[in-house]
């Protein structure tokens, strides 16, 4: 392209210092298309929190533990964590109508597109997934298992400032033992790697 003037034709390019043709051209303009995508991506994946996972015997227990004893807020599923949840788990290629035929009492919209578990704000970047799964501890104990010790000692923290009463067994691999109020004593534990 040359912008032209009476006496002088000067490239459109030459105002900017950068050559215009090239910037352009499908070539050009498919690689600030794809270092586009690449910034977007790199946002998007920084500022994602932080998840840990907190594995329970009894997630009824734990939402009571949770939110009522330690006031943790609700957090939304982070879009990262569950984009193409479907996928994921091969139900892709079903049909919604035969989803909710086969879903037995709960809507096929429900059953596929909700996680499992429980989400909670631990710190401004930082969330807590608690899903079942865990066997009950000695003496029928509810257990909390988690393989990050960074996540056992964040929620050690909350509890001591709730005044949640706690005994520690043992710092490493941290294991300690809370008191709920309905009476039940709750096992935290960390899995050594």
């Amino acid at each position: 392209m040359v912008l032209v003037h009476p006496s002088i034709a000067i490239p459109l390019g030459a105002l900017w210092g950068l050559p215009l043709d090239g910037l352009l051209s499908t070539q050009g303009i498919m690689v600030m298309l794809l270092a586009a995508y690449a910034g977007a991506m790199w946002m998007f994946l920084t500022s994602a929190p932080k998840v840990h996972t907190m594995m329970v015997s009894d997630l009824e227990v734990a939402r009571d533990f949770y939110e009522g004893m330690l006031n943790l807020p609700v957090a939304d599923v982070p879009l990262h964590y569950y984009y193409n949840y479907e996928q994921t788990l091969g139900t892709a290629g079903i049909d919604p109508f035969y989803a909710s035929t086969a879903s037995m009492g709960r809507s096929a919209t429900t059953t596929m597109n909700s996680p499992d578990g429980l989400w909670y704000q631990l710190k401004k970047n930082t969330q807590l997934h608690v899903i079942s799964g865990a066997s009950l501890g000695e003496k029928n104990r509810q257990r909390h298992v988690c393989f990050d010790h960074d996540c056992l000692e964040l929620v050690l923290l909350r509890a001591q400032s709730y005044g949640v009463r706690y005994k520690i067994r043992r710092e490493k691999p941290l294991n300690f033992l809370v008191k709920d109020y309905d009476g039940r004593t709750i096992e935290m534990s960390e899995v050594a790697n």
